[in-house]
């Protein structure tokens, strides 16, 4: 006599569940806005024919390496902390040329930071296009 198999249960079909559930992600990631759009007789500010200034604070590194604070040259970087005030002091702004070699605005980080400055913000032009 053979013993009678037992009838296995049934498995889940988890594939087509997972890819059922990928498939609304995608759906509602193309589909849904994930902001509020403006407002259609909004009208932004144009910055485009503002001169672009430096800001009062900030360690101006130009293409050559020369550096500036407050239209006057600096010759290292101790030099500019010493001229800040001792409030400013933890938080340096940095800005430096487009053509200036990466390489260089490294060495100028660590700089400032072995200075004692905390934090070190790179100001940066940004364009809406």
């Amino acid at each position: 006599m053979r013993p009678i198999a037992k009838a296995k249960p049934q498995r889940e079909p988890t594939i087509a569940l997972i890819n059922i559930v990928f498939l609304m992600l995608v759906f509602f990631m193309v589909a849904g806005t994930l902001s509020q759009p403006l407002d259609s007789d909004l009208n932004l500010v144009e910055t485009r024919e503002l001169e672009g200034r430096a800001p009062p604070n900030a360690l101006v590194v130009h293409a050559d390496g020369r550096m500036t604070f407050a239209g006057q040259d600096r010759a290292s970087v101790a030099e500019f902390i010493d001229a800040l005030p001792e409030e400013e002091r933890d938080t340096v702004r940095l800005l430096p040329d487009r053509a200036l070699p990466a390489r260089r605005l490294v060495e100028l980080t660590r700089e400032l930071r072995g200075a004692g400055a905390e934090r070190v913000m790179l100001v940066t032009e940004r364009a809406l296009q």
